[in-house]
């Protein structure tokens, strides 16, 4: 009799048959040094495999718990590493919990590698608290793109809003110096815009030229999510096609609500992967 392997994707079962002299011959060619089959070999061609890096809390949405299951719905194979595990987001008087480090990051990458599980079609990364995480992330993209490399990097360079860092000064420098120039698309907010490019955004004039410096320095599609003018929120899209060619554009203008919300962004951003904007 076959085996059954099952995978939840775009909603619903999908069902895989594996003979069970296949998986004999597959632990045969492991103990002989050779490859297993790629998981994301098996996925419907119109999907792909993501790796997200971001942050978990217990209670609420944000990070992994805004970003994994909309993909999922979508049809991707997500994989989620927490660089981070809180009992709720930072906004609250306190929180508790745990924070990954770059060398536990690391190792968990080796163990996929072990198994020749790293091959990805997209990576994702989000909140990142420390700099030699973020330096590990620059690692990972290495590793990833030695195994596939038309891997796509999405990067939300999630560091502060309404002009407050909200984390470490020095992870602006490795933001702006070493991951933008290797992102494939970046979505900063206005605040974190302007600490990636200098530039000071009051109209859309400014953002749309933020997006051309940013450009230049690496990624080919940048979105700048919201940009705070005269109590609208103001989108900024630009394409690069080609170096040196100029970037096409859009916009798109929205009503500010007088609320607070959470892990939109994170949403965002990974809607902006899974619709193939990335």
């Amino acid at each position: 009799m076959p085996s059954t392997q099952q995978f939840l994707l775009s909603g619903r079962l999908r069902f895989c048959i594996f003979p069970e002299k296949h998986v004999y011959r597959w632990r045969s060619l492991r103990k002989f040094g050779m490859a297993p089959p790629i998981l994301s070999l098996v996925l419907p061609s119109e999907t792909g495999r993501v790796l997200s890096i971001q942050s978990h809390t217990v209670q609420g949405y944000v990070g992994n718990k805004s970003a994994v299951f909309p993909l999922q719905l979508l049809g991707y194979d997500v994989d989620p590493v927490n660089s981070v595990q809180f009992s709720n987001h930072t906004g609250y008087p306190t929180f508790k919990g745990q924070v990954l480090n770059g060398q536990q990051l690391w190792e968990l990458v080796e163990g996929l590698e072990a198994n020749d599980l790293l091959y990805y079609t997209h990576l994702l990364t989000g909140y990142i608290g420390s700099v030699s995480f973020l330096n590990t992330i620059l690692k990972v993209v290495e590793r990833l793109r030695s195994v596939n490399p038309k891997l796509i990097y999405v990067c939300d360079p999630v560091m502060g809003d309404e002009g407050k860092l909200y984390v470490p000064p020095e992870l602006v420098l490795v933001y702006r110096e070493k991951v933008v120039p290797v992102a494939s698309m970046l979505t900063p907010n206005q605040f974190e815009a302007e600490h990636l490019t200098g530039l000071r955004i009051v109209s859309e004039t400014d953002g749309r030229e933020a997006c051309k410096i940013l450009h230049a320095a690496g990624p080919p599609k940048v979105v700048i999510t919201s940009i705070n003018i005269d109590g609208n929120l103001l989108l900024i899209g630009s394409h690069q096609k080609e170096k040196g060619q100029s970037p096409e554009q859009f916009k798109i203008l929205m009503p500010k609500i007088p609320a607070y919300f959470t892990g939109t962004g994170d949403l965002m951003t990974a809607l902006l992967l899974g619709w193939k904007i990335s």
